[in-house]
């Protein structure tokens, strides 16, 4: 090479290190040590219902709205419930405006996403989240809505309820079972402030200890494809709990590699292993480890609690976490209690 070339576009590269590094620190924000709690309701407050992922109808949203009515709330619901676009609840336009005017509307104190999906990254960044910050409430959901709880911890450290959704509620309350009964009432619990508690039967695979720090987590997959961008989730000094459905084992193999390669798990004040539904490996390509090995190879190095098991995720024992609030995780031969602090 030219050696005056190479001097003269040195110079022009060197130049530009500062815009690189000004670009590199797009997703250094993190506000997660410090998290803002929203305010909780009281009777008489009004809760939003959007769906800024998949579609769902309005018929399939009655159940919710009748029960937190019966709580006190009011509800309004949005303008994307009964609309479809394809596998969407209306085209990302419209689900962009309704969740918009959800977080500006400042009469609305909660917004309920109505169900997952998928969808809610391709408007994220889209959102204008400036009156939000000024005046936080409370977001729920939980799946594809894991988008929302990282972004929220990531850019503005403001706290979320990872919870299930509308599309969750039973048909008739006095004909559910008993945990969807006392799942759903755990919604009302964290909205309300009460003080919280999910248990989880003991584990041979968990790692006993006790520890005390800001819950984040949710969705396995979503907080993968997260890495990298402006809602990647900071877990230093976090208690980080992680559930998913559908995944190959091979795959769930592929993301816990990522959260150690990409040192998530190497701060952490403590581990959550909630429900994992697997996929059957395919015949001749059988994977050969568990949920349980996998998770237990990528976390022998280190001392802090890890329970296994916990009563989040895509099933029925699906307790309501909030998302950016002090919790205590205690895990012991009885097995593991997760509380409020």
């Amino acid at each position: 090479m030219n050696r005056k070339h190479f001097l003269s576009s040195f110079i022009a590269s060197a130049a530009l290190l500062p815009a690189f590094k000004s670009l590199a620190n797009t997703i250094e924000p993190d506000n997660s040590s410090n998290f803002k709690i929203p305010p909780y309701l009281k009777a008489g407050d009004t809760i939003g219902i959007t769906s800024p992922a998949g579609y769902i109808t309005t018929e399939q949203i009655q159940p919710s709205v009748l029960q937190m009515q019966s709580w006190g709330f009011n509800l309004k619901i949005g303008d994307t419930i009964g609309k479809r676009d394809f596998t969407y609840g209306g085209t990302d336009s419209e689900r962009l405006i309704d969740f918009q005017k959800m977080l500006d509307d400042p009469n609305i104190k909660a917004i309920m996403c109505a169900r997952g999906g998928y969808g809610f990254v391709r408007i994220v960044d889209q959102l204008d989240f400036s009156g939000f910050k000024r005046n936080p409430k409370w977001i729920i959901g939980f799946s594809d809505i894991t988008v929302l709880h990282c972004h929220l911890a990531r850019q503005f450290g403001i706290a979320s309820i990872h919870s299930k959704m509308c599309n969750s509620f039973p048909d008739d309350w006095n004909k559910a079972e008993p945990i969807q009964i006392e799942t759903i009432l755990s919604i009302k619990n964290a909205l309300i402030g009460e003080d919280m508690a999910a248990l989880a039967p003991a584990h041979v695979n968990n790692k006993p200890g006790k520890a005390e720090g800001i819950l984040v987590g949710g969705n396995l997959s979503i907080i993968e494809t997260l890495c990298g961008s402006q809602s990647d989730l900071n877990t230093d000094h976090k208690i980080l709990f992680v559930e998913d459905t559908g995944e190959y084992l091979y795959s769930l193999d592929r993301m816990f590699w990522n959260l150690k390669r990409s040192g998530k798990l190497d701060k952490l004040k403590g581990l959550v292993i909630g429900g994992f539904k697997v996929k059957p490996d395919d015949a001749g390509e059988e994977f050969g480890k568990t949920i349980y090995e996998i998770v237990t190879e990528k976390i022998k190095e280190y001392n802090y609690p890890v329970a296994f098991d916990f009563p989040v995720g895509h099933q029925r024992n699906n307790f309501a976490l909030k998302c950016g609030s002090q919790y205590q995780l205690q895990v012991n031969e009885t097995g593991t209690v997760l509380k409020t602090i």
